[in-house]
């Protein structure tokens, strides 16, 4: 359970970048299958060859903003619906990962990452891990929310709430949804190369699916947690994701073979999506807040800031 719950807080940073592209810029960005393994893939041929591990992670979450920038151009300059367009950087960044590691696999093992001084210590799957991954992610969560407060945030939630709107204060709506797809890749990539790094190796087909597993992360937390507030919309997707991972985990102790894993996320997500329309589950979230409110959106603060 325990190494469940580190992958799910290393997933959370993936999550995050989900985040920023379904629910702030109301984007349905595919890129994320291939900007994980981008991330992965230029972190591992980067330690291979010597790199330090901050510093290849730093350049996978550069390369996780460029393939972002891409679909965003794709879409406002190329005027490519926005789904297509994250399909075909996706399908692009297959061939890509492959001539960055040469090959369809980079092992890291004997190299020295950014998770070797914990298995190092012998803490790695332990409750001192858990806690180093824990800080990490509400360091990130603290970040994205001071973003989105301010001035460049406000004017990407507006742009995903209301583009005539924002429109009409003279905002450029296009370089909003680049900038967002950009830093979304981005968060994608650095989580990717960690990824990479915690289980040893890169592979060329370990982004498939991923943005499933972001999407169940999103929408797992955010019916738990209210979304009425960003800070806590925030950190409901690093609480999603682990509790994405610890579901997995239970499926796998119940028999299920890993082979089911995607159907497994499949029907966590629609139930999570069918769940909050219940009316007896709306009636036991509501029992646990001090003063009940109607959940909204996150951008409901965008309209009124706006």
């Amino acid at each position: 359970m325990i190494t469940a719950v580190e992958l799910g807080l290393i997933y959370a940073i993936m999550a995050l970048g989900v985040y920023l592209t379904f629910r702030i810029l109301d984007f349905p960005d595919l890129t994320v299958d291939g900007s994980f393994t981008t991330g992965a893939a230029v972190a591992a041929v980067s330690i291979v060859n010597g790199v330090n591990p901050w510093l290849a992670t730093l350049l996978a979450f550069l390369a996780g903003m460029a393939a972002g920038a891409v679909t965003g151009l794709l879409h406002t300059k190329g005027k490519i619906d926005g789904l297509l367009a994250g399909i075909l950087t996706m399908i692009a960044l297959y061939s890509i990962n492959l001539r960055i590691m040469g090959k369809a696999n980079t092992p890291l093992l004997g190299e020295e990452t950014l998770i070797s001084p914990m298995r190092a210590a012998g803490i790695l799957g332990s409750w001192t891990s858990i806690g180093i991954f824990f800080l990490v992610s509400l360091v990130l969560v603290a970040a994205v929310v001071w973003f989105l407060h301010t001035e460049m945030g406000m004017a990407m939630r507006a742009t995903g709430d209301n583009q005539e709107m924002i429109r009409s204060f003279g905002v450029s709506t296009d370089n909003q949804k680049i900038l967002g797809l950009a830093l979304s890749n981005g968060l994608v990539g650095a989580s990717g190369a960690v990824v990479a790094q915690y289980q040893g190796f890169a592979d060329v087909g370990m982004g498939i699916g991923v943005i499933l597993i972001g999407l169940a992360s999103v929408i797992v937390g955010q019916a738990i947690l209210t979304q009425r507030y960003i800070w806590l919309a925030a950190l409901a997707v690093v609480i999603g994701a682990v509790l994405y991972r610890l579901v997995i985990q239970l499926a796998l102790v119940a028999g299920l073979e890993v082979n089911d894993m995607k159907l497994i996320s499949a029907v966590l997500v629609v139930i999570a999506l069918l769940l909050p329309k219940w009316k007896g589950f709306q009636k036991i979230v509501k029992s646990f807040k001090r003063t009940p409110a109607p959940v909204t959106d996150s951008k409901e603060e965008v309209r009124t800031n706006a």
